[in-house]
C-alpha cells in the first residue's frame, strides 16, 4: 500500500511536468482492498485489476519498474511503449490487462475460468475488480449472470467509491446497497468497510475460499471514498466535501499504519523505514526508466501477436527487414 501510494505521487508528479502522455489515474484511497484482493490469490489463479489497483498489482507481483516503464513509454516494458498506461499486464500469469473499467473484464475473467475448467484444473479463482459505475453497465449484469449459471469460481470485488467519474450513486442506482443485488444473481454477498485493511484482508480471503471449494461467484462490495479526481486531469470540485466526514471517508494508509501499531506488527521507525526505502526506490526506478529509449515508428515490430506464423503474410515476408515490409504488395 506505503509504496503505491507513493510510486502514485510521483506519476502525478511528472504527469503535472508534462513526462507522461495520456491519463493518470489514482488508486489513493483504494489501496487497502486492492492490495488485500490480491494477497488472498495463489499462483494458478486469474487476476483481472482495473485503473486504481496499483496496490493489488505490486502484490500480485507486478515489478515496480513495469509501472514506471508504461506511464512513460519505455519500449522495455510490458506494453513495449506502445499502448496506454494502464492496459499491462501478463496473461500466461494469470494477470490480465485492463481493456475497460466499464464491467468488460469480469466476461475475460470468465472465459480463462473456463479454460482453466476444460483443460481439467481444479481448486483456481479468477478474482475481477469493478467500480459501483460499472454495475450499471450491460457487461456487468451478462457477465455475472453467466457465471452465476455456470457456478464459476469468480470473486467480484466491487469498489463503491461514491462516484462514477462525477456521477453520484444517487444518479446510479436506486437500492440502498450494490450488494442487495447478489441474490437476484443466485450468488453470495459480502460487504466490507474498505477502508479498514484488516476487515478487507479477512473479507476477501473468506470470498476466495468460497469460491475456490466450490461455492459459486462471490460478490464483495466495499463502501469507501475516491481520495483524488477521476484522473489528475480532473479536479473533483464536483464531489460533495461533506463525505470526506463520513466513515468512508477515511484515509486508508493512515487506518492501516495505526493497526499495525496497535496489533505489534511494526514499530513507528520501521514504518517510517519503510517509507524511506519505498522512497528511494520508486525515485531511483524512476531515474532508470527515463533513461530507457521510446518505442521508434520506423523499427518497431508493431505486431500484437508475437508469434508469427499466425500473421498473414507473402512467403518470406519474415525475412524481410522490417523498414522494407512497406513496400509489399497489398
Amino acid at each position: 500500500m506505503l509504496l503505491a501510494r507513493i510510486a502514485e505521487d510521483k506519476l502525478a508528479s511528472l504527469y503535472r511536468a508534462g513526462k507522461i502522455h495520456g491519463g493518470v489515474f489514482l488508486g489513493r484511497g483504494q489501496e487497502a482492498l486492492s492490495v488485500a484482493g490480491a494477497l488472498a490469490l495463489r499462483e494458478g489463479d486469474v487476476y483481472a485489476p482495473l485503473i486504481r489497483d496499483a496496490a493489488g498489482r505490486l502484490a500480485f507481483g507486478e515489478p515496480l519498474v513495469d509501472l514506471f516503464r508504461t506511464y512513460l513509454g519505455s519500449r522495455l516494458g510490458p506494453m513495449r511503449g506502445r499502448d496506454g498506461n494502464v492496459h499491462r499486464g501478463y496473461p500466461r500469469r494469470g494477470y490480465l490487462p485492463m481493456i475497460s473499467h466499464l464491467g468488460a473484464m469480469i466476461s475475460v475473467v470468465n472465459g480463462a475460468l473456463f479454460a482453466k475448467r476444460y483443460r481439467g484444473e481444479t481448486g483456481r479463482v479468477g478474482l475481477a475488480c469493478l467500480g459501483e459505475g460499472g454495475t450499471s453497465t450491460g457487461a456487468f449484469h451478462e457477465a455475472v449472470n453467466q457465471a452465476a449459471v455456470e457456478r464459476l469460481p469468480l470473486v467480484l470485488v466491487i469498489a463503491n467509491n461514491q462516484y462514477a467519474y462525477s456521477t453520484p450513486t444517487s444518479r446510479q442506482f436506486a437500492c440502498k446497497d450494490l450488494a442487495d443485488r447478489a441474490p437476484g444473481y443466485g450468488i453470495e454477498a459480502h460487504r466490507v468497510d474498505g477502508t479498514d485493511l484488516i476487515a478487507c484482508l479477512e473479507c476477501l480471503q473468506r470470498a476466495v475460499a468460497r469460491a475456490r471449494e466450490g461455492g459459486g461467484p462471490q460478490m464483495v462490495v466495499a463502501q469507501l471514498l475516491r481520495l483524488a479526481g477521476h484522473g489528475e486531469h480532473d479536479d473533483a470540485t464536483y464531489m460533495d466535501p461533506r463525505l470526506r466526514e463520513m466513515p468512508f471517508g477515511r484515509d486508508c494508509l493512515p487506518v492501516a499504519e495505526q493497526q499495525l501499531l496497535e496489533r505489534g506488527f511494526a514499530t513507528a521507525a520501521e514504518l517510517d523505514a519503510w517509507r524511506l526505502e519505498a522512497q528511494q526506490q520508486v525515485e531511483a526506478t524512476v531515474a532508470q526508466v527515463q533513461q530507457e529509449p521510446a518505442p521508434d515508428p520506423r523499427l518497431e515490430d508493431w505486431r500484437a501477436l508475437a508469434t508469427a506464423h499466425l500473421v498473414e503474410a507473402p512467403h518470406g515476408w519474415e525475412s524481410l527487414p522490417l523498414h522494407s515490409r512497406d513496400a509489399l504488395p497489398a
